[in-house]
């Protein structure tokens, strides 16, 4: 029988259960933190000749320039050409509603003028340079690809770098077939916290990007982590989340293997089931031990519903929104006849799915919105990976000769409340002569 921990929100100690439920020890580990310092310094120090050197230690692939570890256009053409029909199908389809959603992301630069001439306004720019971190290797994220590359090009990025491991010199094809549907226009066989050194610092074949996105594992992430402020990051990922709230109406066995959906990424991933109705929860707890025998991912799935998951009897719809809104997850699914009565009482969650047949898996691969998302409560101030990530705004000011003295006046008069008398003068110099101090 799976082991699950069940909760009730009337039960005395409730939300010191709950707390302890959606805690996650996000220490850093002092020996990965140690590794990615000296990796960064050396590529830092020595660039392409550290790339080289980690490439050979970590990936075992052995090359006499960087320039040779280059996927080349062609290759990224190949790969998508080399897949089966159906498979190439499924990915054009992604890639084609990933970039509709996000067309309509994109802002465009506004003004307007004032009375007496003064315009005002936001200047839309898109960075110059992103990089895409791209796990290699066995591990194969089409998808994040899709999801990372597709806004930067919908933005505007003048160039869309990847990297990605390939250890042992092994090339998965399905990812250079979706960096070719994506738009990355360069790409290199480069992994690890090189590879994110190499992006943020530059080095004489490889040039510094702006912003790094994209998944990566424990030294990717400490990477990111301290190559944050000299380039932009996305964000750094904790474990993956679901949250089901349900009514009852949806088939167990939905629920239940939506819950597996997102237990199935790794140990440390959680998923929560709110539902009022505690007949309900024992025939998702049933469905889950029917199910889980057989799953490929059994005990991942085992290990990550025993540490992290719940299934959790609410007192009414209204109080599972509640506590939705405290959980702030990364995945929301509202299970229920009325989808959108419930939708409309959320604040925090970094994607809804609404109704029964909006599974979360959907939303991983095709639906269309991003599935880079914010973890970890995150979702209380943080929001999806998008178009507007890879676009900078400027604020515009021009300011007419009336609306100087207007403007100027009122500058000149907090200048000299805060001390700083060559602002006020700066000011004032735009005003008639006779009120230069």
């Amino acid at each position: 029988m799976l082991s699950i921990k069940r909760l009730n929100t009337r039960d005395d100690g409730f939300k010191a259960s709950l707390r302890a439920l959606l805690a996650f020890d996000a220490t850093q580990d002092d020996s990965i933190e140690n590794a990615v310092t000296d990796i960064l310094k050396g590529v830092r120090q020595h660039g392409d000749a550290a790339l080289l050197d980690y490439t050979r230690r970590f990936d075992r692939v052995t090359a006499a320039s960087v320039a040779e570890l280059e996927i080349t256009p062609a290759a990224l053409a190949a790969a998508l050409d080399s897949l089966d029909a159906a498979q190439r199908q499924a990915l054009e389809a992604a890639a084609d509603r990933v970039r509709r959603y996000h067309e309509r992301q994109r802002a465009e630069t506004w003004t307007y003028t004032e009375d007496d001439g003064t315009m005002l306004g936001q200047k839309i720019t898109p960075l110059d340079r992103v990089g895409l971190y791209v796990p290699g290797g066995k591990a194969a994220y089409p998808s994040s690809v899709l999801m990372n590359a597709i806004p930067a090009k919908v933005a505007g990025v003048g160039e869309v770098v990847m990297v990605t491991p390939t250890p042992d010199g092994l090339r998965n094809p399905i990812v250079l077939a979706a960096a070719a549907l994506g738009g990355v226009d360069r790409a290199w066989a480069i992994g690890g916290a090189q590879a994110v050194a190499a992006l943020a610092f530059g080095t004489d074949t490889i040039a510094p990007v702006d912003k790094i996105v994209g998944p990566g594992n424990a030294y990717v992430a400490a990477a990111k982590r301290r190559v944050f402020g000299v380039v932009g990051i996305d964000m750094i990922a904790g474990p993956s989340e679901i949250l089901i709230v349900a009514d009852g109406t949806t088939p167990a066995d939905w629920v239940a293997m939506d819950l597996f959906s997102q237990a199935e990424h790794d140990e440390l991933a959680q998923a929560i089931l709110l539902c009022p109705d505690a007949g309900y929860l024992d025939q998702v707890a049933q469905a889950m031990d029917r199910l889980l025998p057989g799953m490929p991912r059994a005990d991942i799935i085992r290990t990550s519903l025993a540490n992290r998951g719940g299934l959790i009897q609410v007192r009414d719809m209204e109080e599972a929104c509640e506590i939705a809104n405290d959980i702030a997850p990364e995945h929301l699914e509202i299970s229920a006849d009325e989808p959108q009565r419930w939708a409309d009482l959320i604040r925090h969650a970094g994607a809804l799915f609404l109704g029964r047949y909006s599974s979360e898996a959907l939303g991983d691969y095709c639906a269309g919105p991003n599935h880079v998302l914010p973890t970890s409560r995150t979702a209380r101030f943080s929001s999806p990976l998008g178009v507007y990530d890879f676009q900078k705004r400027s604020s515009l000011i021009q300011v007419s000769r009336d609306g100087a003295q207007t403007l100027g006046r009122i500058a000149a008069c907090l200048a000299y409340g805060e001390g700083l008398q060559a602002h006020a003068a700066s000011a004032e110099y735009r005003l008639p002569s006779t009120e230069k101090t």
